[in-house]
């Protein structure tokens, strides 16, 4: 048997505003934006660049009481795990482009590992 996630999905405010800072700022990869006019909702998928693993669905809310998970998926915890080959060259850009660090830069037994928050204040490691 073969499984995998394929994709994760992240509730957002706003499905341009969401893609905007994830292919402006993050430069992820738009993978998938597509309408859906039963439903009038888009299926909009972004990937890390180069990735060719799990990726992440903007999901706008579809009831009232979604809308209260925006930019808190998970209680407060880091939520998205972001590796990198170079860490210091995606930090310093990504500091540039005015992404919030909220934890600095710290070397672990795993890897050089920071936290950032994206535009709806999910929490993401920075990792390698």
């Amino acid at each position: 048997m073969k499984q995998s996630i394929v994709l994760v999905a992240l509730v957002v405010r706003d499905y341009d505003e969401a893609l905007a800072f994830f292919t402006k700022k993050l430069l992820f990869t738009l993978v998938e934006d597509t309408y859906l006019p039963e439903q009038d909702k888009r299926w909009v998928v972004v990937a890390p660049p180069g990735s060719t693993g799990t990726g992440l669905l903007l999901a706008r809310p579809s009831t009232p009481g979604q809308e209260a998970f925006v930019g808190n998926q998970t209680g407060g915890r880091v939520t998205f795990f972001l590796n990198t080959d170079d860490f210091w060259r995606d930090y310093r850009r990504m500091v540039d482009q005015g992404i919030r660090f909220v934890r600095a830069p710290k070397v672990e037994p795993y890897g050089t590992v920071a936290v950032f928050e994206d535009l709806y204040g999910n929490l993401w490691d920075l990792l390698n």
